[in-house]
């Protein structure tokens, strides 16, 4: 069978990636085209536009790429349709697979997959009225969608997590503190890791202040983890005169060995969960003290965090809006690193999450539910 899959950012070509490969094992002549990334080309089929080109986040960045954007639209209509599919998966970036799927229901169309479901549970609640309409087999990763969505009369799927599959099958798992810093020329100091996110603005709006709260610890090494197709020399126009370090490709190595983290909102708060790394989450949102009133009056949920939103608790602490500064950040830090009651706190928080999550093999059900129903059709 053939497959078309749209993905516009650094987690979805990784959770796509994985649902190639269990479609392959279901699908001898699975065939694939995509709006995707360097992970999803690894596996095979025929990568027509990377995500990088159509990674645009805010509004006066999407204002002033509004051209490129409906390009990158139309492109991927255009592509779809002389390609003719047989399943249409669409992976969470929602402004544009809306869109994509929108377009879909009123022509010839494959049948069309969610994998990952869009955030509306969190905000633009109305958009379960496009999701009813456009797409025909929702699949969702998250315990709490499936009660969302069932509100609405709209019937999903629960896969499991891929985060869980990604973390259990990692490589270099038994890798030692001592291997990992000899490979990287890392010094023998304990480790706190950066994670400041994957796109140029969050790096550009959240590096500085991580930076400038963790300078104090000098026991510690600072350690950045780089985002996949960023450029080295983009993150030293925010690493100043701090003495830190930047590793790519090895997230998941440098949390294992880390003793704390900084992390942005998004997957990588549930992957330094998963790892069991003490976290504290900083993000930077323009005008602060407008933003936390924005997110307490009209947003629907309480955390921005995956992890305290799987927990329906304060699992680790949220530094965004107003509560985002180097003093508070630097507190936080201090917490984790030197409070052995919050770090305890946490890891049982932490393993409330993970058996909520389930065991891994999130992949595998995706794939499952996607080639069943093609042959039902």
């Amino acid at each position: 069978m053939k497959y078309f899959l749209v993905v516009g950012e650094a987690s979805g070509d990784l959770h796509a990636s994985n649902l190639m490969r269990s479609l392959q094992k279901l699908d001898k002549e699975a065939d694939f085209r995509y709006f995707g990334g360097d992970l999803m080309q690894s596996v095979g089929g025929t990568l027509l536009k990377h995500y990088r080109e159509m990674a645009y986040m805010g509004f006066l960045p999407v204002l002033l790429h509004l051209p490129s954007i409906f390009k990158n639209l139309n492109d991927c209509k255009k592509a779809i349709e002389d390609y003719q599919p047989d399943a249409l998966i669409l992976v969470d970036y929602p402004g544009f697979n809306l869109k994509i799927a929108k377009h879909f229901a009123f022509h010839p169309a494959p049948f069309t997959y969610y994998y990952i479901s869009p955030k509306i549970w969190a905000w633009k609640e109305y958009r379960i009225k496009a999701i009813r309409k456009y797409v025909d087999k929702m699949l969702c990763i998250l315990p709490f969608e499936v009660e969302f969505y069932k509100k609405h009369q709209y019937a999903v799927d629960y896969v499991g997590n891929p985060t869980v599959d990604a973390i259990a099958g990692r490589e270099h798992a038994s890798e030692t503190f001592g291997d990992f810093i000899r490979i990287n020329s890392l010094e023998n100091k304990p480790l706190i890791a950066l994670l400041a996110g994957s796109r140029q603005q969050e790096i550009k709006d959240n590096l500085p202040t991580m930076l400038e709260a963790a300078a104090p610890f000098d026991d510690y090494q600072l350690v950045i983890a780089g985002a996949p197709g960023m450029d080295p020399a983009y993150y030293t126009k925010f690493t100043g005169n701090h003495k830190v370090h930047i590793v790519f490709g090895q997230t998941y190595r440098l949390l294992q060995q880390a003793q704390a983290a900084l992390v942005t909102s998004g997957t990588a708060t549930l992957e330094t969960a998963l790892l069991r790394v003490p976290q504290t989450v900083c993000y930077r949102v323009p005008f602060g003290h407008l933003s936390s009133f924005v997110f307490s009056h009209f947003f629907a949920c309480k955390y921005i965090s995956l992890v305290n939103l799987i927990a329906g608790k304060g699992i680790v602490k949220e530094l965004f809006g107003k509560y985002f500064s180097v003093r508070q950040i630097r507190d936080e830090l201090d917490l984790l690193l030197h409070d052995e009651s919050c770090r305890k706190k946490m890891e049982e928080g932490y393993q409330e999450v993970i058996a909520q999550l389930g065991d891994p093999g999130a992949s595998d059900k995706a794939a499952r539910c996607i080639y069943s129903s093609l042959y039902l059709l």
